[in-house]
């Protein structure tokens, strides 16, 4: 591949798993057609069952640009809408966008040019939070800030990298074939698993704070309490599945939950010196979202600690409650069926 001036870039196949997302779906996949890429380029939409207008604003997109095409993801499972995707789709670079995340202007043509410099089998960049809300930008803010997310980089930034696991995701599409695609029993946590095999295998995963991705939050604390506990469940999946790809970072909300539950316990029981805990928690996300709040309006602000408790919280408990079943049922999957063989350059 070679996308110095004077040589065509490789052509490229944009990604798109939807389901419910007409208030996001025509801001994201303009986004990806404003793209200023000197190769070829088509997008290729999954759409799930939806119950919203999703499904007719992506006919209208269709009918208004070429490069448009849908495909129909029965399941409404995000692997599954995106192995459809994969199959139905062309070219040998795979850009997987969602419909409620917006590309940077360059992106693809950056994205391109780091798996050629870097060798890579897949490159990302930053999820990008952003709220149109106070709720929402309190949501932001807490997604962008070391207390909320840890050290990841993809979340809070930092330098060019090899990396775990990346947002999205802009894939050589050999390494999609090699590992037979996403894994479609992986409901949440799909990109991490694959991006493990793929390591395993010997790829090269990178971070690059040049690429950025507009993301849009959960519009409420149930949906990013349930957003989060999904996340959680599904790591422990990961990690059941994966022998030794846990580390202490996912470790810190379950360990959370315990104590502050053992510290609720014991205050109320034993000795109120039982609820320091709890009470060490509060003040802790308290004064952490004191920066990470600097520029909002004082709603958003004060909604911030609200924000990373139901994230903490929900990622552990979900991380704590996930059923041995499930890792159980993606065992018997075993590797997902292959995807079909690249239908173009």
């Amino acid at each position: 591949m070679n996308a110095k001036s004077g040589v065509r870039p490789p052509a490229v196949s944009v990604i798109m798993p939807v389901l419910n997302e007409e208030r996001h779906l025509r801001e994201a996949v303009h986004a990806i057609l404003q793209q200023e890429y000197a190769g070829e380029m088509e997008v290729v939409v999954a759409l799930g069952p939806s119950t919203d207008r999703t499904d007719e604003i992506a006919a209208e997109l269709v009918a208004e640009d070429s490069r448009v095409h849908t495909v129909p993801n029965p399941t409404g499972r995000t692997p599954a809408a995106l192995n459809a995707a994969i199959k139905a789709s062309r070219h040998p670079i795979v850009v997987r966008v969602d419909g409620h995340a917006a590309l940077s202007p360059g992106y693809i043509t950056t994205a391109v040019r780091l798996l050629e410099e870097t060798g890579a089998m897949n490159v990302g960049g930053i999820m990008h939070a952003e709220g149109q809300n106070d709720w929402e930008h309190a949501v932001a803010a807490a997604m962008t800030s070391k207390i909320g997310v840890g050290n990841a980089a993809f979340h809070t930034g930092g330098a060019a990298q090899q990396a775990e696991t990346v947002y999205l995701g802009v894939f050589r599409r050999e390494a999609l074939e090699q590992q037979g695609g996403y894994n479609e029993e992986f409901i949440r946590a799909q990109d991490w698993e694959l991006n493990f095999r793929i390591r395993e295998a010997g790829g090269l995963i990178w971070f690059s704070p040049e690429l950025k991705v507009s993301y849009r939050p959960r519009p409420s604390v149930k949906a990013l309490a349930k957003q989060y506990k999904d996340y959680g469940r599904w790591r422990h999946v990961v990690a059941r599945y994966h022998q030794g790809s846990i580390n202490l970072r996912y470790l810190a909300p379950p360990v959370a939950v315990c104590a502050i539950a053992a510290g609720v316990v014991v205050g109320a029981l034993v000795t109120p010196f039982g609820f320091v805990v709890p009470g060490g928690y509060l003040a802790a996300i308290a004064a952490g979202s004191v920066p990470a709040g600097k520029g909002l309006p004082l709603k958003a602000r004060l909604e911030i600690p609200v924000a990373l408790a139901t994230m903490h919280m929900s990622w552990g408990w979900g991380f704590l409650t996930s059923p041995r079943s499930l890792a159980k049922r993606v065992i018997a999957s075993r590797r997902p069926a292959v995807i079909g063989e690249t239908q173009g350059a």
